[in-house]
């Protein structure tokens, strides 16, 4: 009889402690699921199809990109520059760039992004789009441009984070000396670009 009733007692103890221990098990914080990005910040870039510029140009560039999943989506950008990254100077001195130039972008494609180490994850773009080159009476006013490139988000919170990019981008446009009766024939161009500004997810 003993012997029964401490072999029921034993049987009685896992089924005491099982939903004790179930109900001292705490799930992790699931991580925030955000569809979308945004970034904004300073933007550079080289003026490769002016004839003799020297300096590059400064200005805004701004992305949206939509999450398809943990490490795709889909990046729509825009950049403009118009500012002289030198001092401007008598143009006869050759210290600075020629006309009145400015680039303007619109650029689609694939983003593939995963994580690094710690905060710090790193992406690349493919991108396709149109390029326009003002102030210089170039041909075509719009371009075909794509081109790929990628880089770095350094996280600082759920939300925001900060961001420094690297690509090139290829265009055509012709000569600025160039005339009908050349045919207004294009030139291939490629341009580096930077940038350097704050993402922000939501």
């Amino acid at each position: 009889m003993k012997r029964k009733f401490l072999l029921s007692m034993l049987a009685a103890i896992p089924a005491v402690l099982l939903p004790l221990s179930a109900a001292c098990q705490v799930a992790p914080a699931a991580e925030p699921s955000y569809k979308y990005s945004a970034f904004a910040g300073y933007g550079y870039t080289s003026l490769n199809q002016v004839n003799q510029s020297r300096y590059g140009l400064m200005g805004v560039q701004l992305g949206v990109t939509r999450e398809l999943g943990k490490y795709v989506g889909v990046l729509g950008e825009g950049s403009t520059y118009s500012f002289d990254n030198h001092a401007s100077t008598s143009s006869s001195t050759g210290n600075n760039n020629p006309g009145d130039p400015s680039v303007d972008t619109v650029l689609f494609g694939p983003v593939f992004h995963g994580p690094i180490y710690g905060r710090v994850d790193g992406f690349v773009d493919i991108l396709l789009g149109g390029e326009h080159t003002g102030g210089e009476n170039m041909t075509p006013k719009v371009s075909f441009a794509g081109g790929f490139g990628g880089g770095l988000t350094y996280k600082l919170n759920k939300r925001f984070s900060l961001r420094a990019v690297g690509e090139r981008v290829e265009s055509s446009f012709s000569l600025t000396d160039n005339t009908s009766e050349l045919g207004d024939s294009s030139h291939k161009h490629w341009n580096a670009r930077g940038g350097f500004g704050v993402a922000y997810r939501f």
